[in-house]
């Protein structure tokens, strides 16, 4: 994938953003569509927001990529092939997984400016990451590396609890378990192992911290080109997972950190790596890195920093510019179904600062430019409700990355003691 494409001057630019359902690809789609191109949306369902947008000039309806991921890729050759895309962007994890897996077979049809396969599963390994971090300067908690349960009752007695045992391959806090004590560990230990085989084990940082979040964009030279920095304000659920209310901080050290590990890596494309600030030193120290787009994308968005435009500029051109400037301390949150549900389930809805009615923040999903995607997320929860594959892929479970490890072993291979 190198070199620009050659100019079309006789049609819009085109781009096709899959996983439609998420709130990441509306902010997608809405960004491109903002800037001229020429968007189709695609998703498993028509029930998903960003086909309801009125920037989503094409809808894509295709098979399931976990179910039927040969009949998706037999739609998608065929839908590359009759629309003439210049840019595809997968947004889901599993669904980069398989499309740039199968990249010698659709890449002729448009541009698919992603890591490959093999080095977006590196990364997205916990265990892999840290190691590789802690290799290279970068702080990370204690962590530890059993390969099994046998290993993992040897390492119980020197363990610092509380620990977290957590899955190599899982996003959103999703199957990692919480340990307070050693007589507690090798049953939680094995309950995670038996799910999410040889997970790793890592200290639980006391509370107090903040947590930080820094997207990059890289090109094909693995050199930055945009990166973005924000504080986590609320998550739902509040115990660990995706943001509901952010904010944009500076913070040139930590971005210039997350820059020098992906360079290091030889990332492509976007990523968003995870950090939490150690009290006991103030210093942040790396959690994980998403080797894909992140749910809160719409933030950088807003704040000047328009990831998918730069992504479809570097594809389309083999590079991008550098973007260096943005907006601090501008505020984002996602209502649906974030902060409803963080209102619902928080014992403290009421003193919730922001509160849940203050409609002067700008929300992922409800825009008055582009109203329709709002019922197509309240539409989603019928989708959700029924299809089966989409409810695992909410929940952090990926067919398709689990598909990609069987069928590459060494992937999972561990690293013993701790880092």
């Amino acid at each position: 994938m190198s070199g620009p494409l050659p100019a079309r001057h006789d049609r819009a630019p085109r781009v096709l953003v899959l996983d439609g359902f998420w709130n990441k690809a509306l902010a997608a789609v809405r960004s491109l569509g903002r800037r001229g191109v020429f968007v189709t949306a695609g998703e498993r369902t028509r029930l998903a927001p960003a086909l309801f947008s009125r920037y989503c000039r094409r809808r894509f309806v295709h098979p399931s990529v976990e179910r039927h991921p040969e009949a998706f890729l037999a739609a998608l050759e065929r839908e590359l092939q009759a629309t003439g895309y210049d840019v595809v962007l997968p947004m889901e994890l599993g669904t980069q997984l398989l499309v740039t897996e199968h990249r010698r077979r659709l890449e002729p049809g448009a541009r698919i400016p992603f890591a490959d396969a093999d080095r977006t599963l590196r990364v997205h390994d916990k265990g892999f990451l840290t190691a590789f971090a802690r290799d290279h300067g970068i702080e990370c908690p204690a962590t530890f590396f059993p390969e099994g349960p046998e290993d993992a009752a040897a390492l119980s007695v020197d363990l610092p609890y509380p620990v977290l045992v957590k899955p190599r391959h899982s996003s959103g806090g999703r199957g990692i378990r919480r340990v307070e004590r050693r007589a507690d560990f090798v049953a939680a230990y094995a309950m995670v192992h038996a799910r999410f085989p040889a997970p790793i084990v890592q200290e639980c940082l006391p509370p107090g911290g903040d947590a930080l979040g820094v997207a990059v964009l890289m090109n094909f030279a693995s050199e930055p080109r945009a990166s973005f920095a924000y504080r986590r304000l609320r998550e739902y659920p509040a115990s660990g997972g995706p943001s509901t209310l952010r904010e944009s901080i500076r913070d040139p050290d930590l971005r210039a950190t997350t820059e020098r590990l992906l360079s290091l890596l030889g990332w492509v494309g976007v990523a968003m790596a995870e950090f939490k600030v150690d009290p006991r030193d103030g210093r942040p120290k790396l959690l994980e890195v998403n080797p894909r787009f992140w749910g809160s994308l719409q933030h950088a968005i807003l704040c000047g920093v328009d990831f998918p435009w730069l992504l479809y500029r570097m594809a389309v051109d083999g590079d991008a510019d550098r973007v260096t400037g943005y907006e601090v301390g501008v505020k984002s949150r996602s209502l649906l179904h974030g902060e409803v549900m963080r209102f619902v389930m928080g014992p403290e809805r009421f003193r919730l600062r922001p509160a849940l009615c203050d409609f002067s923040i700008p929300d992922d999903v409800l825009s008055a430019d582009d109203p329709w995607p709002t019922l197509g997320r309240i539409a989603s929860l019928v989708a959700l409700v029924r299809d089966q594959d989409l409810r695992a892929t909410v929940r952090g479970g990926s067919p398709c990355a689990r598909r990609c490890l069987r069928e590459n072993p060494r992937l999972m291979s561990g690293r013993r003691g701790s880092r």
